[in-house]
């Protein structure tokens, strides 16, 4: 029997990498004392690409655990436009959720991830290889509490808007594809 909607709920290792930020805070907490080094990314994550891939498995190797934080659906249509996400919140975390890299993901209202450093104060903050740890948002945030930000990933050179350009394009009018 193949799972449906719903089972996201019931499988052993899903919910269990998917938590709230109050119920995430005392774990992370627990397990940077016990010697830890604790990763952050984050993201819209909307039409997961091999970008994204490379990104989350590029942060991981920086540390012992990865969290990933992940815009809500509110979050994304504030800074991608009203036809954004493509996915809901929910089945984006449970894509993440699947990946072997990623070990906590938190959903987040907010336009950045402010308050999320400041609670999980996380060892290294990474983001994209379109940052430099300079034009980081939040690297004052992460040095405040003695955290560092990394540069993870490969080249910029993949982006969920150019896939959904591709598709279009190759959609209205092309030939069909061969099966």
């Amino acid at each position: 029997m193949s799972p449906g909607k719903g089972d996201f709920e019931t499988d052993m290792t899903a919910p269990s990498k998917l938590l709230p930020l109050e119920s995430l805070e005392p774990v992370i907490a627990a397990l940077k004392a016990s010697g830890k080094m604790v990763v952050f990314a984050n993201g819209c994550f909307d039409l997961l690409h091999v970008g994204h891939i490379r990104y989350l498995q590029s942060a991981r190797q920086l540390g012992d655990l990865l969290i990933v934080g992940l815009n809500s659906d509110e979050s994304v249509r504030r800074l991608k436009g009203p036809q954004r996400p493509l996915m809901p919140e929910d089945e984006r975390a449970e894509i993440l959720a699947a990946l072997a890299c990623v070990d906590f993901i938190v959903i987040f209202q907010e336009s950045t991830v402010e308050r999320l450093l400041k609670v999980l104060k996380p060892d290294i903050q990474c983001k994209g290889t379109d940052y430099t740890e300079e034009t980081v948002p939040e690297r004052e945030v992460v040095r405040s509490y003695g955290g560092r930000v990394a540069i993870a990933g490969d080249p910029k050179d993949h982006s969920t808007r150019d896939l959904i350009q591709d598709i279009l394009n190759k959609s209205s009018g092309a030939r069909p594809l061969n099966s």
